[in-house]
């Protein structure tokens, strides 16, 4: 009996507990768990915006935000009635578009309506307008509910330019942890103007750990991106890109770069950048002309210069003698690279010829006793500073100062002539361009403007990180000197001359790994900065070649030289000079029509030498140079005159000048 006692009020205990703990999570905690069983059923799920546009200077797109859809059906939300009136014209309309049958979608929906799936694949990485035109068909033009309509979307950036300045335009991606990779222009204004803002979207799981979209409308609508308008030219960085890749497969080189910068304005009309892989191929590995700070060799002989001249310890026609071409500072020995050297010579012939004694020389005796005097002027100018630019990874240039490490009695006679020093190819050309600007040092600039939709929303203007490196007469000098080594038939970028087209600069030629005592593994790097018109410059440009093979040649002027050259000769081809600004207006017909008469013109195959006038410097020298033949272009503008008949048998020809007007 007590044992019957003892079960009862276990049992009585037992069910009061129960009731209590009902009456608890029904009256006490009954929001607590309708949550988390929402949170287990229903999510927010973050949409991605439309990322913005990034535009070249003309409007073309150079990196584009391109939505693509998921079309997925609820079988369970359509009424009998609906589903049988309008599937077999939604499988009809869906067949035509896909060209399939329509008794594949015929199967599709009534196996899914069958089988009450709720999230039915239909169709995926279908474009905007394919969507638009899903979304009328019959049954899914009833909406979600009556309908079972369900759509989502992704945003995919495309690149209509392809491989071509692909390191420069960039990309900007996150990973699963929410850390960004940014490159490029698109990496450098994502976070400010490109990304736009998330938006959010509740939805609910289903079978199969599925989710399905709750509803038509976003909870949170995600803001688009701003449009951001680049300075780059395509019509410059086409010619770059390819004078580039044609001069590194004709040399074998490891990489190179090359960069053209408007001088007035600092806008930076073309940069490419392109690295040989294991097959020999060349692509943009990495952005060499922002990031890569290496020894600038004999470029660096025009710093050397400006600081001397400033600090008037030589002028021009000051005479040097370069010591048979061998100059000794302590245990260490400067060489020239014409054996027996250059004897003695003025300081404007030693800037042209490149004299690494003379300018060691020249640096070494005039600063040994106050060696800070020549590193503060160059830091006057700017040299140990980065640019600032809006591209992630900016190299770190380096100007040594008397007592940091590395500081030794030789420095200064090194220095002079561009060792123990290192910039990046856009911070040189930096350098360069000041000089070609009357002293003025303009920061690089990247981008024009910012846009949403037509309305601009910022513009950005030239920045001019100082309004003079030196004195008038210094930059004067500096200019006739940078035209000598171009114009004097003993200057080192001689072969660049030419008569009907100036261009002013200095070659380098650096010896990467100096300490090596074995010749076959010796490796230089060929390069070449100026600007051109030499009077009254419009672009400012420079070259860099590394590791060329060395039985093909590595001098500055024969490796990148012809790189600038060519490229000089054919941006002035299709860029009207400053007194001809206006005519760059063209309408965009006419351009197409000319771009059309072009492309007709070289997929001809041609025996004998085609009529070029009438057609663009640009269009008819790229013609020509397929072709096999030289060019020589007087002028700029379109086509004038030929000197060589059309008709003639291309075998016969080697050479041909156009006169353009």
């Amino acid at each position: 009996m007590n044992r019957l006692y003892l079960v009862a009020g276990g049992l009585l205990v037992l069910a009061i507990a129960v009731v209590v703990k009902l009456v608890d999570i029904q009256m006490v905690q009954g929001e607590k768990y309708k949550e988390l069983a929402l949170s287990k059923t229903e999510k927010m799920f973050t949409i991605e915006p439309n990322r913005g546009n990034l535009y070249s200077e003309d409007g073309s797109l150079l990196a584009a935000s391109v939505p693509k859809y998921e079309i997925r059906f609820d079988a369970q939300t359509v009424s009998q009635e609906n589903f049988e009136n309008y599937v077999g014209a939604l499988s009809d309309s869906l067949g035509n578009m896909f060209n399939r049958p329509s008794s594949y979608y015929r199967q599709l929906f009534r196996k899914a309506r069958a089988n009450g799936n709720r999230y039915k694949l239909v169709a995926r990485n279908i474009g905007y307008l394919d969507y638009v035109r899903i979304k009328q068909f019959p049954l899914f033009n009833l909406g979600p509910y009556k309908g079972g309509f369900i759509e989502t979307h992704r945003v995919v950036r495309e690149y209509p330019l392809g491989k071509m300045a692909a390191r420069s335009i960039g990309y900007e991606r996150v990973d699963e942890n929410g850390y960004y990779t940014r490159v490029g222009l698109d990496g450098a204004f994502g976070e400010t103007y490109l990304r736009g803002k998330e938006g959010k979207r509740l939805k609910q799981k289903i079978a199969k750990g599925q989710w399905k979209p709750v509803g038509l409308d976003n909870i949170v609508e995600p803001k688009d991106g701003l449009d951001v308008v680049s300075t780059i030219d395509i019509n410059i960085q086409d010619i770059a890109h390819h004078e580039l890749l044609k001069q590194l497969e004709k040399y074998k080189a490891d990489h190179g770069c090359v960069v053209v910068m408007e001088t007035e304005t600092g806008e930076i009309k073309a940069i490419s950048n392109l690295g040989r892989t294991s097959e020999g191929k060349y692509y943009e590995k990495l952005n060499y002309a922002v990031g890569e700070s290496h020894e600038p060799g004999s470029t660096f002989k025009l710093m050397s210069m400006v600081a001397a001249l400033e600090d008037k310890v030589v002028d021009t026609s000051t005479v040097i003698d370069t010591e048979k071409g061998r100059y000794r500072i302590y245990d260490g020995v400067v060489k020239d690279s014409k054996w027996g050297g250059y004897g003695k010579i003025s300081v404007a012939e030693a800037f042209a010829v490149s004299s690494n004694t003379a300018f060691a020389k020249i640096i070494h005796e005039n600063y040994k006793e106050q060696p800070e005097k020549f590193v503060n002027r160059l830091m006057n100018m700017g040299l140990h500073k980065k640019l600032d630019l809006p591209i992630i990874g900016e190299g770190d240039p380096v100007i040594r100062y008397p007592g940091d490490k590395g500081w030794s009695g030789i420095s200064l006679g090194w220095m002079s002539h561009g060792y123990e020093v290192s910039l990046t190819p856009i911070q040189t050309l930096a350098f360069y361009n000041a000089i070609a600007n009357d002293g003025a040092y303009v920061k690089p600039r990247l981008i024009q403007e910012v846009r949403e939709g037509n309305k601009v929303v910022k513009r950005f203007d030239r920045e001019v990180l100082n309004p003079s490196i030196c004195s008038k007469e210094t930059v004067k000098k500096a200019q006739q000197l940078l035209k000598d080594v171009v114009e004097k038939d003993y200057g080192t970028g001689h072969k660049l001359y030419s008569k009907n087209f100036s261009m002013a600069g200095k070659t380098g030629t650096t010896q990467k790994n100096y300490v090596e005592k074995n010749p076959d593994k010796l490796a230089y790097i060929s390069s070449f900065a100026g600007y051109f018109p030499a009077d009254n410059p419009k672009y400012s440009c420079i070259v860099v070649i590394h590791e060329p093979d060395k039985e093909e040649g590595y001098y500055g002027a024969d490796v990148s030289g012809p790189v600038f050259k060519s490229m000089a000769q054919k941006i002035h081809a299709i860029s009207p000079m400053v007194d001809e600004v206006d005519s760059k207006l063209i309408e965009d017909k006419k351009l197409d029509e000319a771009y059309k008469q072009y492309f007709a013109q070289v997929q001809k195959k041609h025996s004998t030498v085609p009529n070029l006038r009438g057609m663009s410097g640009m269009d008819a020298v790229s013609l020509l140079e397929n072709l096999g033949i030289e060019v020589e272009v007087h002028g700029n503008g379109k086509v004038k005159n030929q000197s060589v008949n059309q008709g003639t048998s291309i075998k016969q020809v080697k050479k041909i000048v156009l006169e353009l007007s």
